[in-house]
């Protein structure tokens, strides 16, 4: 309709006086201003950056692209019983013996992604029924929002679940995932565990958990131990590992399997018979979902690529100090590193 009217001739128009002429056409000028302003305004707005998708979840975490340290700590007592209530008055950090200013505290049972590293080796054979239990004691025992996968190995490493199915918190597709490798042949513990690190950064959950169930030892991995500390001294893995080991396996190292948890803030269980091992991974379950979640912006800002050690101590009235288990480190970032966009969950 409007091509219709600006098609018409001019002579078409109506006669008009020579004031209404000037009238309308203040107003057609009035209105080209306008015009004009909605336009740039339009032009404006479609230069700010658009704000990311929402994704589920982010009503609970704090994004900050800084160098921010993220801990999570276990507190106990002296008799090893887990300690709630704690305020972050009652935490003292430290880095490389500097005292740092907590800038984040909290603790709630958040949701994690836990991979379970499972060994079939041959040596696991006879007690892959009690492994697999445990496994299972484990998951139930868990936050029902935990999202978690199985990594598989002897001289092989594979992911449990299928290829499409990344995750799970359905105990049926655990359960089969735990069940599909035969327990036969030699150990790569080194190489599953490289492949669990790699997959757990897949996960959308703010903490991140491998539980490796093994002997400790290695004797078909193509990683070598140092590459493995490397890898988990990372900030972001927690690792528990349970030993479960054959008086006649000369592979057997549980010294691995201590360092590792240590050093990740995790614990290393080495029970000694197999009737131990569900009630072990149940207490590993309430240990993760009981951690506090400790945050700290470095004073030494140096993006010097150095190991930076890290400390946690804490006390409580009535309970004097208090064991507190955490990573005793990490690496600092390099000058040609870009900064990670750190997540901290947030009640």
């Amino acid at each position: 309709m409007r091509e219709r009217m600006y098609e018409r001739p001019l002579y078409a128009l109506p006669a008009i006086s020579t004031l209404k002429l000037q009238a309308a056409t203040h107003v057609c000028v009035c209105l080209a201003a306008f015009l004009v302003l909605i336009t740039l305004a339009n032009r404006a707005a479609a230069q700010e950056p658009s704000p990311s998708p929402s994704l589920p979840g982010d009503a609970y975490t704090i994004k900050a692209n800084v160098d921010l340290v993220v801990l999570h700590a276990t507190a106990q007592d002296r008799q090893d019983i887990l300690v709630s209530g704690l305020t972050q008055n009652d935490f003292q950090v430290y880095e490389d013996g500097v005292r740092q200013p907590i800038k984040y505290f909290s603790h709630e049972d958040v949701p994690v992604t836990v991979g379970l590293v499972v060994d079939n080796s041959g040596s696991m054979r006879p007690k892959r029924h009690d492994v697999i239990a445990a496994a299972m004691a484990f998951a139930r025992s868990s936050n029902p929002q935990d999202q978690m996968f199985v990594v598989n190995f002897n001289e092989t490493v594979s992911l449990g679940l299928p290829g499409n199915i990344p995750f799970t918190d359905q105990m049926a597709q655990l359960q089969l995932a735990l069940s599909r490798v035969a327990a036969d042949g030699e150990t790569a513990l080194y190489d599953a565990i490289a492949v669990a690190l790699d997959h757990l950064k897949t996960g959308d959950r703010d903490k991140k958990v491998l539980i490796v169930v093994s002997d400790g030892g290695d004797n078909a991995s193509k990683h070598k131990l140092a590459e493995i500390m490397a890898l988990s001294g990372q900030p972001g893995a927690i690792i528990y590992t349970v030993g479960i080991f054959d008086d006649q396996d000369p592979d057997q190292n549980p010294g691995v399997l201590k360092r590792l948890a240590k050093e990740t803030g995790g614990q290393a269980f080495l029970p000694e018979s197999l009737q131990e091992v569900t009630p072990i991974c149940e207490r590993i379950a309430r240990d993760i979902r009981n951690q506090y979640t400790i945050a700290y912006v470095p004073t030494n800002r140096k993006r010097d690529g150095t190991h930076r050690v890290i400390q946690v101590k804490a006390s409580s009235p009535g309970r004097g100090r208090l064991s507190i288990r955490t990573r005793t480190g990490y690496f600092a970032p390099s000058e040609n590193q870009a900064l990670p966009a750190e997540k901290v969950a947030q009640p």
